[in-house]
């Protein structure tokens, strides 16, 4: 599985942007989809996750209100809405792919992609 985000970018506070994270694999068919993010001398942080075969979302309190995942299954494609955008939103943010749980933990994911840079400020 080869999975690639896209979407990222240099916004002022209070901005929004929508992550993309495309798919690709002869086999690709997970359990469920997240998103993560590691912003500079920090560790990684789970922002949201998505069960790949129904409509269960699951996501951080920081996400909660400003950030929707959604996804294309047809497409192989993997969104994040994101809006009101804080300045600790900054990070490179990661999608991943698990085949066991819609889960908050990067432990529960196997297959990650590069990230896309968000930069939040005036």
């Amino acid at each position: 599985v080869q999975l690639q985000a896209f979407g990222g970018g240099l916004v002022q506070p209070g901005g929004s942007l929508r992550l993309a994270c495309a798919a690709s694999g002869r086999t690709f068919n997970p359990y469920a989809m997240g998103w993560f993010r590691q912003a500079p001398g920090k560790e990684r942080e789970f922002v949201a996750a998505i069960s790949w075969g129904g409509d269960s979302t699951y996501y951080a309190e920081s996400a909660k209100g400003r950030f929707t995942i959604s996804k294309d299954n047809a497409k192989n494609l993997l969104f994040l809405q994101m809006i009101g955008l804080k300045p600790e939103d900054t990070a490179v943010y990661h999608c991943a792919a698990g085949s066991t749980a819609v889960a908050g933990s990067a432990e529960w994911y196997e297959d990650w992609g590069p990230g896309t840079q968000v930069t939040v400020s005036s």
